[in-house]
């Protein structure tokens, strides 16, 4: 089995302030940082880190920005043999951190928005019924991409983030692995909580699993119709900003190694809780040495 992650590749910029902006209004930062990120990448990364067998397809700008990206993921253990680079700049992301962690992101496609017809048709070359492909939404044509893993017998992870209108033209009967996390499933089902939430993906989408992040409150799973809980780890959190990124990650290696969804989501929280503790995005990420180690 080998995992393909077809996402993003971004640069991020992450501004330390007092409290999120609002309309109108003007704030100093205390800090900047560059980290390397992008949901993509943060999940790949996530996913080596984990132990899992990981490809990243996707694509960079042909400029010092690709570079980092590049050695980031070949860093992390991530195979990069398909990453594809271009003209144009790389894509990437303002970050503002509040003083209790919280964080809000304006993204910016770039590269990840470009991805041609024949660069898919040249990445499924190398995979086939069996693996396991792992998906975002922050690259275009995400519904193409998910009908050609479809027709290779691939096993398809969504993580449907940004919730956007591209979403639409999707078709979801396909996927066999939902990542949500609270806002995402209200936007999904126009539900709040998270037993109705589960709810509509039961009715809507009952052979999928479904796993859905709840912040503070923790996260759950439902198999089968079958909902499995997970409180959080307390921990000082520093930074949340791939948090549900090692969540993905994490769950996966677990799910993927035969594992059952309530030993899976202890194993994605504890990682978590270690990636809040600590600034940065992909950098931020434990291995499964520290994970277990904890």
């Amino acid at each position: 089995m080998k995992v393909l992650n077809f996402g993003s590749l971004n640069v991020d910029y992450v501004y330390n302030v007092d409290h999120i902006l609002v309309p109108g209004e003007t704030q100093s930062s205390t800090r900047r940082n560059v980290f390397a990120g992008g949901k993509g990448l943060n999940q790949s990364v996530a996913l080596a880190k984990a132990g899992l067998p990981t490809y990243h397809a996707g694509q960079v700008g042909n400029d010092n920005d690709g570079e980092m990206l590049l050695r980031v993921l070949s860093d992390n253990g991530v195979d990069t043999s398909l990453v594809r680079k271009i003209d144009g700049p790389c894509g990437h992301t303002f970050i503002q951190v509040d003083k209790h962690a919280q964080n809000c992101i304006l993204l910016f496609g770039g590269a990840n928005r470009c991805i041609s017809a024949e660069y898919r048709e040249e990445v499924f070359s190398h995979f086939g019924a069996g693996d396991v492909i792992v998906l975002q939404n922050e690259i275009n044509d995400l519904d193409k991409i998910i009908d050609k893993a479809y027709e290779k017998g691939m096993k398809i992870v969504l993580n449907p983030s940004p919730f956007d209108a591209y979403l639409d033209s999707c078709d979801w009967g396909k996927i066999d692995v939902f990542f949500i996390n609270e806002v995402e499933g209200a936007q999904i089902s126009g539900h709040e909580s998270a037993d109705e939430i589960l709810a509509w993906f039961r009715e809507n989408h009952p052979k999928a699993l479904v796993v859905l992040t709840l912040g503070s409150a923790g996260s759950c799973c439902m198999k089968d119709g079958e909902i499995y809980r997970q409180g959080i780890i307390p921990v000082k959190a520093v930074d949340t900003t791939a948090a549900g990124d090692t969540f993905t990650g994490f769950f996966l290696k677990a799910y993927l190694e035969g594992q059952e969804p309530g030993a899976a989501l202890a194993l994605a929280a504890k990682a978590s809780s270690i990636t809040v503790s600590r600034p940065g995005a992909a950098n931020s990420i434990p291995t499964i040495a520290e994970v277990e180690g904890a």
